[in-house]
């Protein structure tokens, strides 16, 4: 009896909020041994070497079939040999694991305790995850220091950074604040809009002329005319007018996949629309595919026949944004590429009076944080409210904060001058 007295008190909270974080714990290192074993293993999750800005003029097109050359903007992809089922079932098990995961749960869906509890432990995890990530809001004074003398490039993505996530894509329209706090910005400093949405798409959403676009993660270029042409670099260049007759520079390296991507763009749109909530979107170089409003359980059948049709296309790779597939050519080329162009386009490309800072929230902008943080020449700022491995070295919680930091950002600099 005289030990019994000195017994910790049997309290379900604390075994719950431990077992919250082992799971955390395990499903974390779960998918770091998968994403391991996708990297390695030829899947269609690719990690892109650092980026160069040469290029070559050669273009595969679109009647090869199986392979490609080894050098230049193309990965090099041979054929796969079929796995053993255990360990197709694994990678598959993997994509399933990344698309439960891709989103946070809607505050909706959320279940009293038990969620309230995660709750308390996420934000938790935030804090913690901040210390490493600070806020771009909180950490204003230091990011002026940094910038004072030097000039400014602004970088952002479209969806989840100017205008909200929504069920609909064709939707996520930004309110007119957030325009006209871009459009401010855009007066002040070079500014370019980089999103997985085709150009025209995202120009459509913006409306301003202020600024470059790239579409389709940067595979859809308009932007300023270089201002020297001596280094021959970016050969494909199409000189070309924008709206407004102003002469801009189009850049299109997957320009031969044009037929392919239309053709996949068909195949996919008949392979799922008897699922519930999935949704196709063309974006002219990439497809995506949305599962935003497919249930959970159906996740995995979405998965199954997106890959069912890419097995005939070895030429195409599979990506995972936030509740989306993306099919993509297999080229070496990507934001963070798309962020390099642009500057030498500029003429602010290894200088070292420049500042480039890219915005985003999503994981195809982890291209663009990875660029500016090997080369040491700027920094990227992650738009989101949970703990996420990034390579940005600053944080924001959601587009409201992204407004507030473009605001700030022009009021600094009229201030300065």
């Amino acid at each position: 009896m005289a030990m019994n007295q000195y017994e910790p008190e049997q309290n379900p909270i604390v075994y719950l909020l431990a077992l919250v974080l082992l799971v955390t714990v395990l499903t974390t290192t779960l998918r770091r041994v998968l994403l391991m074993d996708l990297k390695t293993s030829n899947s269609p999750v690719i990690a892109d070497p650092l980026p160069k800005l040469a290029l070559p003029s050669a273009v595969m097109t679109y009647t090869t079939p199986t392979s490609f050359p080894s050098t230049g903007l193309y990965l090099n992809t041979p054929k796969k040999k079929p796995l053993p089922g255990k360990i197709e079932e694994v990678r598959a098990a993997g994509w399933l694991d990344l698309m439960l995961a891709s989103s946070p749960p809607r505050k909706r869906q959320t279940k009293d305790f038990a969620n309230d509890v995660q709750a308390d432990e996420l934000d938790l995890l935030y804090r913690n995850w901040v210390v490493n990530h600070p806020s771009a809001l909180t950490s204003f004074e230091d990011i002026v220091n940094l910038a004072r003398g030097k000039r400014l490039a602004l970088f952002l993505d479209y969806d989840g950074t100017l205008s909200p996530i929504v069920d609909n894509p064709e939707n996520a329209v930004m309110s007119d604040e957030m325009r006209s706090a871009v459009k401010h910005v855009a007066s002040l400093f070079p500014t370019a809009i980089i999103s997985g949405r085709s150009r025209d798409k995202v120009f459509d959403f913006v409306k301003l002329t202020e600024l470059y676009y790239a579409g389709s993660h940067g595979m859809d270029i308009m932007g300023p005319v270089r201002k020297s042409d001596s280094s021959g670099q970016h050969v494909e260049c199409i000189r070309s007018t924008d709206s407004e007759g102003k002469e801009v520079n189009l850049f299109q390296p997957a320009s031969e996949f044009l037929p392919m991507i239309s053709e996949v763009y068909k195949k996919l749109s008949e392979s799922i629309k008897d699922i519930d909530g999935a949704r196709m979107e063309d974006n002219k170089f990439c497809v995506s595919v949305h599962y935003r409003n497919v249930a959970p359980h159906d996740y995995g059948e979405v998965h199954q026949r997106v890959t069912a049709v890419l097995k005939n296309y070895p030429c195409l790779r599979l990506t995972h944004g936030r509740k989306v597939l993306e099919v993509r050519p297999v080229i070496d080329w990507n934001k963070g590429k798309a962020v390099e162009f642009l500057l030498e386009s500029l003429g602010l490309c290894g200088k070292e009076d420049v500042l480039p800072i890219y915005v985003g929230d999503d994981k195809t902008d982890e291209d663009a944080f990875k660029v500016l943080k090997a080369n040491s020449i700027g920094f990227g700022i992650l738009v989101s409210s949970v703990p996420k491995d990034t390579d940005a070295f600053y944080s924001v919680r959601d587009p409201a904060e992204v407004m507030e930091f473009l605001k700030k950002l022009a009021s600094w600099k009229e201030e300065s001058t």
